[in-house]
């Protein structure tokens, strides 16, 4: 067992700071669910966040944009009372915190007094800095979220790597820096170049954490069903799978049918 799994101690943002001054990596993976929190946060991953992207693998609706408030809660809750050691962050869904800094802070309130959780994420720079601010100034832990945000895809238009302009990567390291002077205590990038993660990364003193955004940043995070091989359809370069559930599932599912079919389940002894 690794020394990980050993270490029962709760993580904190505290903790991710710590790591990063050490130059050990963070590692985080998204959960939605009781069952599937407990297994990640028992196997030694250091943060757990209830993404948006629930309104994805969960729900099956083709953007992240439709998940309310009232269901990042429940996901939250959750998660919440499954673990034992992770840290975890849970997503401010569109909508709940773009409009203005009294709404934003409203809904981090119920984030953090409905589910227990240790602290919210939020999409984008400087064009939610008044929310930002509003929401550390009532004590509440925030993780800024630069590169593809994938609640404004419908303005990207495409799931492409982002920042590959020198306009566009300029803009993102200034908005990574306001995120480090505002207050917020890690950051996550998403899908840029490995070069400019990099940077961002060297400068700041906050953790990063990448996806597809390469190696030389803090840490890690992936979608669990993606790695875990419960979604099938989804291949980007980025994402190592490291099973094939949804094969396993299938075949499981597919030998209980045929017992069930054929009369062998319940066999005598699994009667009463």
């Amino acid at each position: 067992m690794s020394a990980a799994r050993n270490d029962s101690k709760r993580i904190t943002t505290h903790t991710l700071q710590e790591m990063k001054s050490k130059g050990e990596k963070i590692t985080m993976l998204t959960a939605y669910d009781f069952s599937m929190a407990g297994i990640l946060d028992e196997a030694g991953v250091d943060v757990l966040l209830v993404g948006d992207s629930a309104s994805n693998v969960m729900a099956g609706h083709e953007t992240t944009l439709p998940i309310t408030l009232d269901q990042m809660i429940y996901h939250g809750s959750s998660v919440v009372r499954a673990i034992k050691r992770s840290l975890v962050i849970v997503d401010l869904p569109f909508g709940s915190y773009q409009g203005n800094s009294s709404e934003a802070l409203r809904s981090a309130i119920r984030i953090m007094k409905e589910t227990g959780a240790h602290a919210v994420k939020m999409e984008g720079g400087a064009e939610i800095k008044d929310s930002i601010v509003r929401i550390l100034s009532a004590g509440v832990p925030v993780m800024g979220h630069l590169g593809l945000t994938p609640q404004s895809i419908y303005k990207f238009g495409t799931y492409t790597v982002r920042a590959k302009e020198e306009e566009e990567a300029q803009k993102l390291i200034e908005d990574a820096r306001l995120l480090e002077q505002c207050g917020c205590f890690a950051i996550v990038l998403e899908k840029i170049p490995s070069s400019l993660a990099k940077q961002v990364s060297e400068n700041l003193s906050i953790p990063v954490i990448g996806i597809g955004a390469g190696p030389f940043v803090d840490g890690q995070v992936l979608v669990t069903h993606d790695l875990l091989g419960i979604t099938n359809q989804f291949k980007p370069r980025f994402l190592r799978k490291y099973a094939d559930l949804h094969g396993i599932i299938t075949e499981a599912v597919h030998h209980y049918v045929e017992d069930v079919k054929r009369k062998d389940f319940p066999s005598p002894s699994e009667a009463y």
